[in-house]
C-alpha cells in the first residue's frame, strides 16, 4: 500500500566512488505529509486516509470521507441481462471495530471546497494542505542526509 511508502524510514546512507549517495529505502518521503480529502472519496479513498490516519503519517484536511468501505464481488448476470452487487466484505480495525462504512474519515482540518473561490481558480483545501505542511516543515524539518561523513582512512581489516 502507498501508506507503507509513506511511512518509510531513512535506514542508511550509501555514496559511491564517485562521491555521489543516495539513501535506503528508495523513495522514501522523510518529511512532513499532509492528505486532501473530501466527501467524493469512497471506497480505497475511505481506506488510504484512514490508514494515514492510523499511522500518524501528518494531518487530513478538507472534508469527511464518503464512508463507503464495504466490498462488493460479482454476481451471476439477471435472466434479462441486467446486474445486481452484494455486500461480500467488510473492514473491520486491529482493535477488532467495525469502523469508516456509514461513517467516513473526519479530517483534521476541515476547509470546505469553496465553488466561488474554485470559480476564481483557488482551491482553499490545496492551499490550507500547503500552509501546513510548510508550518510543520518549519518546525520540524526532516535530518539532512545527504552528506555522508568522512571516509575512513583504514577500512579495519
Amino acid at each position: 500500500y502507498i501508506t507503507e511508502i509513506l511511512a518509510r524510514p531513512f535506514l542508511s546512507g550509501w555514496k559511491d566512488r564517485d562521491g555521489l549517495t543516495f539513501s535506503t529505502p528508495g523513495g522514501g518521503i522523510y518529511g512532513p505529509k499532509t492528505m486532501l480529502i473530501d466527501q467524493d472519496a469512497g471506497s480505497g479513498g475511505d481506506f488510504l486516509p484512514w490508514s494515514f490516519k492510523r499511522l500518524g503519517l501528518g494531518k487530513l484536511i478538507g472534508t469527511r470521507t464518503w464512508g463507503g468501505l464495504i466490498g462488493i464481488s460479482t454476481n451471476p448476470s439477471l435472466i434479462d441481462g441486467g446486474g445486481h452487487v452484494v455486500p461480500f466484505f467488510r473492514f473491520y480495525t486491529p482493535d477488532g471495530e467495525w469502523r469508516v462504512e456509514n461513517e467516513g474519515v473526519a479530517p483534521d482540518i476541515e476547509v470546505i471546497l469553496d465553488p466561488t473561490l474554485v470559480n476564481q481558480g483557488r482551491d482553499p483545501q490545496l492551499e490550507r494542505a500547503v500552509a501546513e505542511t510548510l508550518k510543520e516543515l518549519q518546525a520540524n524539518p526532516p535530518a539532512d542526509h545527504s552528506e555522508a561523513p568522512a571516509m575512513p582512512t583504514k577500512l579495519g581489516l
